[in-house]
């Protein structure tokens, strides 16, 4: 049964984490709406941003580098600002991410000014691994139950995840 589930949430993400019907975004890949207030995705272009704005999104936080191949951030900034978006750019690499760029995460992700916020990167996958932080973090959720949402997601990197987890074991030790 676990196995049906675990599939059931990679194809239909927004279905099986917000227990609504799949949504998607013009201009974006993985698409998925985990909270009322959040959304992530992959890939996402700047003429995408007037449709996030639409929704009722305040804020998008990137994490691509800026010379990722793709990755336009000057562009989607400015776009960003046109759709009357704030644009928070948190450079995170997937090979060799760092414990600051998960801190500027979670600090972006707590200030109410960025509220709505659509958070994305190239496929999700840096994105699974600072949200499953956050869930373990803030949130208070459990390893499992955490690893599964970022997984389906878009968490697919061993390192990725690793580090996460990592992370969060150091942030548990060094208390308050």
């Amino acid at each position: 049964m676990r196995v049906v589930i675990t599939a059931a949430m990679v194809v239909l993400p927004s279905l099986a984490l917000a227990g609504q019907q799949p949504e998607s975004l013009p201009g974006a890949t993985n698409y998925t709406r985990v909270e009322a207030t959040v959304a992530c995705g992959g890939a996402t272009s700047p003429e995408a941003f007037t449709e996030l704005r639409s929704r009722g999104f305040a804020a998008i936080v990137n994490l691509r580098q800026a010379d990722e191949p793709g990755a336009d951030v000057e562009s989607a900034s400015r776009a960003a600002r046109a759709a009357g978006l704030r644009y928070v750019h948190i450079p995170m690499s997937s090979s060799a991410p760092l414990p600051e760029a998960f801190d500027a995460f979670l600090g972006a992700l707590s200030d109410p000014a960025n509220s709505p916020v659509y958070i994305h990167c190239a496929s999700a996958n840096r994105v699974g691994a600072a949200w499953l932080a956050k869930r373990m973090l803030v949130d208070g959720w459990d390893r499992e139950r955490a690893l599964g949402e970022a997984e389906a997601i878009g968490l697919k990197s061993p390192v990725l995840r690793d580090f996460a987890l990592e992370y969060v074991e150091r942030q548990r030790a060094a208390g308050p």
